[in-house]
């Protein structure tokens, strides 16, 4: 299990007595016993009671340093010119703090931890958040038929689905509310809009910043420039960031109700494989948009025939 030091990277090592010690050679046997890389450890602070160390590395393994301590003065032991008193001890504050665990408590704490964070992942998983944008849905110039039809197919998938609310053709404040939902232990946010080739369009944008691997496929392409086109197609999105899978689907409600097939298979209150999720409703869209544009064609043609 990965643990974040969250800045509390600081341990204090009582009860050593120093004569002509290289302090780099006390950071070198610190890191060792925590299973650091030799210039992961620094020595910041000696004073006549203990030696202040700074751990470098911000994320660590909780197996690290759970029950750690026994380790670090055993190592400290070797040290020539070093003196490592039967009262010496390691004190640290937040998460280090794990170090002077006894091992059979590590033993039980890692277990404990382990179920605890499989829990909350579950929980984080089921939670969904819709999320309609654009100024004409802002406006009630048009009515929203996506985010209920959207909540109730996420409920039959085991989801607690919600509406988020209607988000502003604004990169920066589209950002915000996706990022926000992360933070809240939302596992599936859904948007519709705003993954046209407009100047307004941003939806496909704001997921990017949050995961610059997003899935990004392209349904339909075009030239930059060209009428109200400011971008060279329109493409859908699938993105992660933590626990939190991010699909950006287009307004047209019936490309959303096109989309329900590759929602279920995929979106099933769990973990989601996004460049699955990403190229099923590609193709969906797609295909959709080859079938509007041959149905299109029959119907010029036998108009014209008819003119004819």
């Amino acid at each position: 299990m990965q643990l974040n030091l969250l800045e509390k990277t600081e341990l204090r090592i009582y009860g050593l007595h120093l004569r002509q010690v290289n302090l780099g050679t006390i950071a070198v046997k610190v890191a060792e016993a925590l299973e650091l890389p030799a210039d992961g450890v620094l020595v910041v602070d000696v004073r006549e009671d203990h030696v202040c160390l700074d751990i470098l590395i911000k994320t660590v393994e909780m197996r690290q340093i759970m029950g750690k301590q026994k380790t670090i003065l055993d190592k400290l032991r070797s040290i020539e010119g070093l003196t490592v008193t039967p009262e010496a001890y390691v004190d640290s504050a937040g998460i280090m703090g794990l170090i002077g665990c006894e091992r059979m408590d590590a033993e039980e704490i890692v277990a404990r931890s382990s179920q605890m964070a499989t829990d909350i992942e579950r929980r984080v998983l089921r939670r969904a958040l819709v999320y309609a944008t654009g100024f004409e849905v802002k406006q009630r110039m048009i009515e929203d038929t996506n985010s209920p039809f959207l909540m109730a197919l996420l409920s039959r998938q085991g989801y607690e689905a919600n509406f988020g609310g209607i988000l502003e053709d604004d990169v920066h404040a589209i950002t915000r509310a996706l990022r926000d939902a992360a933070e809240r232990g939302i596992g599936l946010v859904i948007t519709t809009g705003g993954v046209g080739a407009e100047d307004k369009d941003f939806s496909v944008e704001a997921v990017s910043r949050l995961d610059p691997e997003a899935a990004t496929p392209w349904i339909v392409k075009f030239q930059a420039g060209t009428g109200r086109h400011v971008k060279d197609g329109v493409r859908i999105a699938v993105s992660q960031y933590g626990l939190t899978t991010y699909v950006s689907l287009p307004g047209p409600h019936d490309e959303v109700e096109a989309c329900t097939a590759a929602l279920e298979k995929f979106c099933t209150a769990g973990r989601v494989d996004k460049r699955a999720l990403a190229d099923a409703i590609a193709e969906i869209l797609r295909e959709k948009l080859r079938h509007t544009a041959a149905g299109y064609e029959h119907a010029h043609r036998h108009a014209h025939s008819h003119r004819g």
